[in-house]
C-alpha cells in the first residue's frame, strides 16, 4: 500500500477513488483558476528564517481563542456538499476535529443536520458558517438552531454576492437539477465503492434547510439558490446588527481581502475576521490570501483576531500565516482529501500530519510557542508569487531593452 506521508499523497488517492465530477468540485476553482494557483505560489515563495541554538525541548503548537484551547493552530474550514465525497461527511469531519482537538466549522450547505453533527461529536469545538440567502428567515432559523446545539461561534461568509464561475463544474453538468453527461455516468460506474456508498447513503441534500418538523424535501429552487450561492445581495455592514440580536457568541466575518474592510469589521463590532479568497473559488482575479494578510493585520491593529485560509497544504504554511500575524489558519481541501482517501481516519490523519509538520517547522525555527512567531521568521521583502516575480523580470527587461535601469519595476502582491 502506498504511504500517505503528506496532504498531496491524500489528494492523489482522492483523485483515484472519486469520480471526476466529485473530485473537480472539491479540487477546482473559478474561471482560469489563477487565484487558486496564486494561493499556493505565494505561500511557496515565502522562505522561513530559523533562529538557532534555542532550547526547543518542549514545543507547544496550541493556541487559545475565545476562551477555548486548540491543540493546533488551525481549524477545518466550512465545506459545502461534502456528502458527495462520503455519506455523513460533516459528522465524520467533526469527529476527526474532536479527536485532533481543533474546531470544525459546519457549512450552511452541509449534508448533515447541525444537530446530528453535534450528536456525532458531543465534545467537539463546533462553529457554524452562515450564508444569508434571499429569505432571511432561513438564516435566522439556522442561527437559533446552532445556538441551541451548542455551536460556539458564527462565521458569516460575505464574499459570495454571486457565485464564482466554476467552469469545471459546469462542464460536468454540476447543478440543480443535476444534468449528467454519458461520460460522467460512465466515470461514476468506474468507481463502484463510491457509488455503493452513495446508494446506501442516498443523494446528498442540503440538510440544514429541511424544515424542523416533517423533514420534507427542499425545493429545487432553494437548492439551486444555495448551490449557485445566490445570496442576499442587500446584505451590508449594518446587517451585523441584525445578526447580533440573534447571536450572542463570537461573530466572525469571512471573505475579506482589503484593509478598509478589515477596519469596517472592527468598527461594526465583528469579533474576528477571516482573510480569505474562498480558496480561489470566487473572484479569480483576487490576491492570494497570504499576500493580503499583513495589511489586514496592520489594519485591525490588535483589536480583534485575524484568521486566514487559502492554499494551506503543509504545517509550514500554517507557520508562515502565524508569523505574518494570523492567530490561526483554516484548512478546507486538505481534510476533504483525507476523507476521500480514508474516511474519518483519513481526515484525522491529515490533521495529525499538519500538526506534526507545524511542530517540526517551529522546532527548526527555534520557536517553542506560537506566540514567539513573528515577521522576523519570514523572508518577505515583497510577498509575491513566482509568476508575479517572472512578470516583473520580464517587464524590467522590456522597459530597459535588457539594460539596467535606475527606475526599479515592482510587481504588486
Amino acid at each position: 500500500m502506498t504511504l500517505l506521508l503528506n496532504v498531496e499523497d491524500h489528494r492523489r488517492r482522492a483523485r483515484r477513488v472519486l469520480p471526476r465530477l466529485v473530485f473537480d468540485y472539491v479540487d477546482g476553482g473559478a474561471e482560469d483558476e489563477r487565484c487558486m494557483r496564486r494561493n499556493r505560489d505565494a505561500l511557496e515563495a515565502l522562505p522561513l528564517v530559523p533562529e538557532c541554538l534555542r532550547d526547543t525541548r518542549t514545543v507547544d503548537i496550541g493556541i487559545e481563542l475565545f476562551g477555548r484551547r486548540w491543540h493546533a493552530p488551525f481549524a477545518i474550514a466550512p465545506i459545502g456538499l461534502a456528502g458527495l465525497v462520503r455519506p455523513r461527511a460533516d459528522a465524520l469531519l467533526a469527529s476527526a476535529a474532536q479527536a485532533a482537538g481543533v474546531p470544525f466549522i459546519l457549512s450552511t450547505a452541509s449534508n448533515t443536520r447541525l444537530e446530528d453533527v453535534r450528536d456525532a461529536a458531543p465534545d467537539a469545538l463546533l462553529w457554524m458558517q452562515l450564508y444569508v440567502m434571499g429569505e432571511r428567515a432561513i438564516a435566522e432559523r439556522i442561527v437559533r438552531r446552532a445556538r441551541a446545539a451548542r455551536f460556539e461561534a458564527l462565521v458569516l461568509t460575505v464574499d459570495v454576492p454571486v457565485s464564482g464561475l466554476r467552469e469545471r463544474d459546469l462542464r460536468h453538468g454540476f447543478r440543480v437539477p443535476m444534468r449528467l453527461t454519458p461520460g460522467t455516468l460512465l466515470d461514476m460506474a468506474r468507481h463502484p465503492a463510491w457509488l455503493l456508498r452513495l446508494a446506501r447513503g442516498g443523494m446528498p441534500q442540503f440538510a440544514n434547510l429541511l424544515p424542523d418538523d416533517d423533514g420534507a424535501p427542499v425545493s429545487a429552487q432553494t437548492q439551486a439558490a444555495l448551490l449557485s450561492r445566490a445570496m442576499d445581495r442587500s446584505l451590508t455592514w449594518d446587517s451585523l446588527g441584525w445578526l447580533r440580536k440573534l447571536w450572542d457568541g463570537p461573530l466572525l466575518v469571512k471573505g475579506l481581502l482589503g484593509a478598509q474592510d478589515a477596519k469596517r469589521a472592527v468598527r461594526y463590532g465583528a469579533d474576528a475576521i477571516v482573510v480569505s479568497n474562498h480558496g480561489g473559488r470566487q473572484l479569480d482575479a483576487a490576491p492570494a490570501s497570504i499576500a493580503a494578510l499583513p495589511a489586514m493585520v496592520e489594519a485591525v491593529d490588535g483589536r480583534i483576531p485575524v484568521l486566514v485560509d487559502g492554499g494551506m497544504r503543509r504545517g509550514s504554511d500554517v507557520v508562515k500565516a502565524l508569523a505574518l500575524g494570523a492567530r490561526a489558519a483554516l484548512v478546507g481541501r486538505a481534510p476533504i482529501y483525507g476523507l476521500a482517501s480514508g474516511g474519518e481516519q483519513g481526515a484525522l490523519s491529515v490533521l495529525q500530519l499538519l500538526a506534526q509538520e507545524t511542530e517540526r517547522t517551529m522546532t527548526l525555527l527555534g520557536a517553542t510557542h506560537t506566540r514567539e512567531l513573528g515577521p522576523r521568521h519570514v523572508d518577505q521583502p515583497e510577498i509575491r508569487s513566482p509568476t508575479e516575480q517572472e512578470h516583473a523580470a520580464a517587464q524590467l527587461k522590456e522597459n530597459t531593452h535588457g539594460k539596467p535601469s535606475i527606475y526599479p519595476v515592482h510587481a504588486t502582491a
